[in-house]
């Protein structure tokens, strides 16, 4: 039997405590360009060169650079002249603009809205709502017009989310057999990442993405070339607008934004719509039945808390409502990467 004994609290609370600073030590050598510089240089800088090009305080940036040798994104290396720090694989993959699975986007929506609205998770958890009113002093009843409150804040969830499918969305396009649906709409496919990995997969599927009209006209402008005609566009609101025919429906990250209600009604509308033998992909992170975790749903539960009117849900609680808006067959695939899919069939 275990006593507290066993347990390092000094640790563990320490752990969880610096769990904001260590984020925001990455965060803030993303959003100064410490390691796009060190990507470009022809080898190891000293801390006050990279001060120099990059604006900085000499102090600042040497404390800074120290961190991320400690949290592994910089390797360093001593020298008679002083520390010479370099990238490491993993910020050369993620951490630098250039990369094909930059999630340099991802990390400043995080740095620059999510932190925002979780400063009120108290006041989140209190009232049960989000917290737009209070980090940003709008009105929350328009989720999306909240969420889209300015181009600029709507081209970096648009950045952020490619970012995203980028690292996870092969995993959730290839964990069934979708080559029978060659006619699928992406409902809420904002910029189309999804959309580009379902047609690399699937070349003789097209895909429509439905999306509100200012953020289809910037996926046109910025994220999706001309020339590809597998990926076309559908303007309109979804709970409000007709849903066209297809063979298959994409929701990826869409029911974590509602509650049970307004995801019964989207579901509903989508089976009216759907081919017969047709179907639904849901791509979603799922909590275990037991709640127990994964830790990435249950933090996303609360992102969702703070910023929408949904929640992160088991299996079992997404077949049921997938059930009760008539589809069958329902198969669960567990992909062992950040996002699940979740497959019915009408």
């Amino acid at each position: 039997m275990s006593s507290t004994q066993d347990l390092d609290y000094p640790q563990v609370l320490f752990q969880y405590n610096n769990g904001f600073l260590v984020s925001k030590i990455m965060f803030t050598a993303c959003e100064l360009g410490v390691f796009d510089l060190l990507l470009e240089s022809e080898g190891p800088l000293s801390s006050d060169a990279i001060a120099e090009r990059l604006g900085t305080s000499a102090s600042g940036m040497e404390r800074l650079l120290d961190a991320c040798v400690g949290l592994k994104l910089l390797g360093v290396e001593m020298k008679s002249e002083g520390a010479f720090y370099r990238n490491t694989e993993l910020s050369n993959l993620y951490l630098t603009k250039s990369s094909p699975k930059s999630q340099y986007h991802n990390f400043m929506y995080y740095s620059k809205t999510i932190y925002l609205c979780w400063q009120y998770l108290t006041d989140a958890v209190r009232d049960g709502k989000n917290q737009y009113e209070r980090a940003f002093g709008i009105s929350s009843e328009d989720i999306f017009g909240a969420l889209y409150r300015s181009e600029e804040e709507m081209i970096k969830f648009m950045y952020g989310l490619n970012a995203i499918w980028s690292i996870c969305g092969r995993d959730v396009i290839a964990a069934f057999d979708l080559s029978a649906f060659t006619v699928i709409y992406d409902l809420g496919g904002c910029a189309g990442g999804l959309a580009q990995e379902c047609i690399s997969l699937y070349p003789n599927s097209t895909v429509t993405i439905y999306d509100l009209p200012k953020v289809v006209q910037v996926a046109k402008e910025r994220f999706v070339p001309p020339e590809e005609h597998r990926i076309t566009f559908h303007e309109g609101d979804f709970f409000k607008d007709p849903i066209p025919e297809a063979d298959l429906y994409i929701l990826a990250r869409t029911l974590h934004d509602w509650a049970e209600d307004k995801c019964m009604q989207l579901l509903a509308k989508i089976h009216k719509a759907c081919k017969p033998g047709g179907g639904v992909l849901l791509v979603e992170t799922l909590l275990n039945e037991d709640k127990t975790g994964p830790l990435e749903a249950q933090l996303f539960s609360l992102v969702m808390l703070v910023q929408t009117e949904g929640k992160e849900r088991t299996p079992s609680e997404y077949s049921k409502l997938l059930t009760a808006a008539g589809f069958r067959e329902i198969q669960v695939k567990k992909t062992g990467k950040l996002y699940d899919a979740i497959l019915g069939r009408k």
